[in-house]
């Protein structure tokens, strides 16, 4: 099939490049001129393992080109994906200028039927307003014969993940209103679903309530398990032990209950945000979303409590060491990390940091100021080891395969003091206070 992919964002680059490895012609299609030269030239913008081989491998097949041009890439295509970013607003609410942009831009170029199909996140009811801009610009052109379909196919990547989830996914959620866009649809991801039960059809805004009922629900598993360890941590309570435990009943099971520092990413805070202020419009108050929003933003600043509880006063003109700074690993991204507050914190309160991340230094330039890497109130270093040199404590952030099983003994003579706190409960308590490290987790403060 001919397919056009609007935006070369991360979804959009994963989808584009995952169509085109079933043997479809696809054009991906961004306004960045020089990102698209980027892309013709192999560069690929994010980090996410497995789709740089992808992508060259497509390209040098001519299966998956890249362009300015979206008039051009239309031309023959049968389907239309935006997958463009919804940023949130000031109050949360997720922002369509971009969607809607889109949708304007294939109005005035849509010559014969096809179908538009919304990739990105957006809130229910935007179909009907992509509907409604493509129809008043076939109006304007004196095109309204010219007959479309408009359909939700959200997408359910995980960064890090994000080509095996295309790939192999656990389910394909399909919004639709015709039987010819069903059919189209159904073809275009019968080489996904050998199990045809993967591919769920509904109506159009039950797709578009699905994909933040579903991140909204996992936010609330990380967010409720967070608050349990917090209670833990007062009560003499192993948070682990409680893990397995109720991990353990096939109704809950383990999948998002570990404790941690908040979650991040450029899904789970924005979606729950915006499914808050769809409650609002709607006159209905999503208390249990709000609790779930309410807590992540406190357990972001769990782990500079942590410190500052250590080193109290000393904490001003400490030096202190950061694993991670990506919000989570197997990828670069660092939207909504707990890295962002903890450090901003660490430097409001007259602290130094040395961070180290394996894929996310580059990208830590951009959320910190240049005057702190000039100065020195803030280091990136070149080793996970750097990171320690003459610290007053250590901070795991990020859950990296690198961090989990480190060399402990040198840890303990690099570290000025032998403290670490653990984010994200990798150590095993017991061991480290037996090594003489001060030791404290997210639950885990055990004698």
């Amino acid at each position: 099939m001919n397919i056009t992919v609007v935006g070369t964002g991360y979804v959009g680059l994963v989808t584009g490049a995952c169509f085109a490895e079933m043997g479809n012609s696809v054009a991906c299609v961004d306004i960045d001129q020089d990102k698209v030269e980027r892309l013709r030239q192999g560069d690929i913008p994010i980090y996410e393992p497995g789709l740089d081989a992808i992508v060259a491998n497509n390209s040098k097949a001519g299966r998956l080109t890249f362009t300015s041009e979206l008039s051009a890439a239309m031309a023959d295509a049968q389907l239309h994906f935006i997958a463009v970013g919804t940023p949130p607003g000031e109050d949360g609410s997720a922002d369509l200028t971009h969607v809607l942009q889109v949708a304007e831009e294939i109005g005035r170029h849509l010559n014969g039927y096809a179908v538009v199909v919304n990739k990105s996140t957006v809130p229910v009811g935007t179909a009907d307003q992509v509907r409604q801009v493509i129809e008043e610009q076939l109006r304007a052109r004196g095109r309204s014969d010219v007959q479309f379909d408009v359909v939700s196919n959200p997408e359910f990547l995980k960064e890090g993940a994000a080509i095996e989830d295309f790939m192999r996914p656990d389910r394909i959620v399909v919004g639709v209103e015709s039987d010819h866009a069903r059919q189209i649809m159904a073809e275009l991801y019968q080489s996904f679903s050998r199990n045809h039960d993967k591919v769920m059809f509904m109506g159009v805004r039950d797709a578009e309530l699905t994909k933040y009922a579903a991140n909204a629900m996992l936010a609330t598993k990380i967010s409720f398990m967070n608050e349990i360890a917090n209670l833990a941590e007062r009560m003499g309570v192993d948070i682990e032990q409680v893990r397995k435990g109720i991990g353990s009943d096939s109704r809950i099971g383990y999948s998002f209950i570990y404790p941690g520092c908040g979650y991040g990413g450029s899904c789970f805070p924005k979606d729950v945000k915006a499914l808050i202020r769809m409650g609002e419009a709607f006159d209905y108050s999503t208390d249990v979303l709000n609790a779930v929003e309410a807590r992540n933003v406190a357990q972001k600043r769990r782990l500079f409590e942590k410190l500052a509880e250590r080193l109290g006063s000393e904490l001003n003109g400490a030096t202190i060491g950061i694993w991670g700074l990506a919000f989570k690993p197997g990828t670069d991204d660092m939207r909504e990390a707990s890295s962002i507050e903890l450090i901003n914190a660490l430097v409001a309160a007259g602290a130094k940091v040395r961070a180290y991340d394996p894929v996310a230094m580059d990208e830590a330039t951009r959320y910190f100021p240049a005057e702190w890497l000039e100065n020195g109130t803030m280091t990136l270093c070149a080793h996970q080891y750097d990171a320690l040199m003459d610290a007053d404590a250590m901070v795991l952030v990020t859950e990296w395969k690198p961090f989990r099983q480190p060399d402990f003994n040198a840890m303990r003579k690099l570290l000025k003091r032998p403290i670490i706190i653990d984010g994200r409960n990798q150590y095993d308590p017991h061991s480290l206070k037996q090594q003489g490290f001060d030791y404290t987790g997210i639950g885990r403060d055990i004698a």
